[in-house]
C-alpha cells in the first residue's frame, strides 16, 4: 500500500505539473523511438488525464494535499502503464514494439513490490494510496490483456475484465462493497496475472496460452472465493440468529 502525506505547499502547486509533464514527455520519447500515431497519443494523454482526475478526486475527498515517497513511486509506474496503452493502442495489436511493451510492462510490476515497500517502511500507509496502486495494477492488467487477445482470442480478456465487472455489480448489490479479509493467496494470484501476461506478450515461449489459461483459472477462483465470502457474510449479516 502507499500513502499521500503533507510537503511545502510549494511542492503541492508544482508536483502534479511535473507529472503531467513526465507522462507527455515519456509518451514523446516513445513516439520518436518506436513511433506514435494519433491514435496511441490519444490514448496515452487519455489515460494520463484520467489518472490525475482520480488522483485529484481522491485526494479531496480524503483531504490530502501532497504526495507521499510511495505515491511517486505509483505514479512513476503509471507514467510506464501510460506508454504500454499508448503504444497497444495505436498499432491495435499490430506490429507492436514487443520488446518495448515488454520492458515496460516487466519494470511497472517491479516496482509494485518497491511503493509497498517503501509505504512500509516509512510507515505511510494509506487507504488512498492502496487504492491508487490497485487502480494502476488493475489498468495494466486490462491492457496487456486486450494485446494478448489479439493474437490467443478474445478469451483473455476476461482477465482484464474481471475486476471491473466486480465492481459494477457492487454498485448494483450493496452486499458486495463489504470489505474483504486480508489474504495472501488474492495477493498471489494478482501478481500472478501481470507475470503470465507480459511471459505471454513476449513471444518467447510456446505453451504461453497454457499460462495464461491457469492465469485465468486462477483469477476466477480467487473472485469466486471473495464473492461466496461476500455473498455468506451478508446472509449471516442479515439472519442475525447465524451469525457466530
Amino acid at each position: 500500500m502507499i500513502t499521500l502525506q503533507h510537503t511545502r505547499a510549494s511542492v503541492v502547486v508544482r508536483e502534479p505539473a511535473v507529472w503531467a509533464a513526465a507522462q507527455v514527455l515519456l509518451l514523446g520519447v516513445v513516439g520518436v523511438t518506436a513511433g506514435l500515431g494519433p491514435l496511441g497519443w490519444a490514448a496515452g494523454l487519455a489515460y494520463g488525464f484520467a489518472t490525475w482526475a482520480f488522483l485529484g478526486y481522491g485526494m479531496q475527498r480524503h483531504r490530502t494535499r501532497s504526495l507521499g515517497p510511495a505515491d511517486r513511486v505509483t505514479l512513476a509506474r503509471g507514467l510506464m502503464v501510460g506508454a504500454v496503452t499508448a503504444l497497444v493502442a495505436d498499432r491495435a495489436g499490430q506490429d507492436v514494439p514487443v520488446a518495448l511493451v515488454v520492458t515496460l510492462a516487466a519494470v511497472a510490476l517491479s516496482l509494485d513490490w518497491v511503493d509497498g515497500q517503501v509505504a512500509r517502511r516509512t510507515g505511510t500507509s494509506t487507504a488512498l494510496g492502496a487504492r491508487f496502486d490497485m487502480e494502476v495494477d488493475a489498468f495494466l492488467i486490462l491492457v496487456l490483456s486486450a494485446y494478448v487477445a489479439v493474437h490467443m482470442g478474445p478469451w483473455v480478456l476476461a482477465i482484464g475484465l474481471m475486476r471491473y465487472v466486480f465492481v459494477a455489480a457492487s454498485w448494483r448489490f450493496r452486499w458486495m462493497n463489504a470489505p474483504l479479509p486480508a489474504s495472501y493467496a488474492r495477493k498471489v494470484v494478482a501478481a500472478v496475472q501481470g507475470i503470465f501476461l507480459v511471459v505471454a506478450a513476449s513471444g518467447l515461449l510456446p505453451f504461453a496460452a497454457v499460462l495464461v489459461g491457469l492465469a485465468l483459472a486462477s483469477l476466477v477462483w480467487s473472485f469466486g472465493r471473495d464473492v461466496l465470502w461476500l455473498w455468506r457474510n451478508a446472509a449471516v449479516s442479515v439472519g442475525g440468529s447465524r451469525h457466530v
